[in-house]
């Protein structure tokens, strides 16, 4: 029974040991995608085509909702005119515009918004040259692993050395250090 325990305690140990010479032997770098997103051209542009569709949305929403409150003023002003059947009839009228708003604001703005789905269709071709980019650097360098810090990777320690954003930009055709807006 010793010996049984003895050689799984050794098979553990130069598991150990054979799993830290692997480990030391690969590469990693990363990328903050932000950054280069945002010395990207490209990347103004949609963003600019981008806003310019949120605020006009937003002001048509803005219009209903300014109708929803019309119709609501009107009705505090007048409501000891009406009949109980001209009250019911004016507050589905009020109800009624307010879904209207309502489901006009999901429309453009929730999850699966038109603002989503524009963004996703814009931003599709940006973030692929992004990807491909990495992909040669890391397969030319012989990277094992590539992460991209400005998302949800979270790092305590990372060296500069590893970063790659300035490569990839290279192979995007960019300079580094020059940004989009000419600063």
């Amino acid at each position: 029974m010793q010996r049984l325990v003895r050689g799984a305690l050794v098979a553990i140990v130069l598991c150990g040991i054979w799993g830290e010479k692997a480990h030391a032997q690969q590469k990693i770098g990363y990328i903050d995608s932000q950054i280069i997103l945002e010395e990207l051209p490209e990347y103004a542009t949609v963003q600019q085509k981008l806003d310019q569709l949120e605020q006009e949305w937003r002001t048509e929403i803005q219009n209903q909702e300014e109708t929803v409150q019309a119709l609501r003023d009107e009705y505090r002003a007048r409501e000891l005119l009406y009949t109980d059947q001209e009250r019911r009839k004016k507050r589905a009228e009020i109800q009624k515009a307010q879904e209207k708003v309502d489901q006009l604001r999901q429309r453009y703005f929730g999850p699966d918004g038109q603002l989503y789905a524009r963004q996703q269709e814009l931003m599709r071709p940006i973030q692929k040259r992004i990807l491909d980019a990495t992909e040669e650097i890391a397969t030319e360098e012989g990277y094992d692993y590539v992460f991209d810090k400005s998302e949800k990777v979270l790092f305590m320690y990372a060296r500069e050395e590893h970063n790659l954003n300035s490569r990839v930009l290279r192979a995007l055709g960019i300079n580094p250090g020059q940004r989009a807006d000419g600063q």
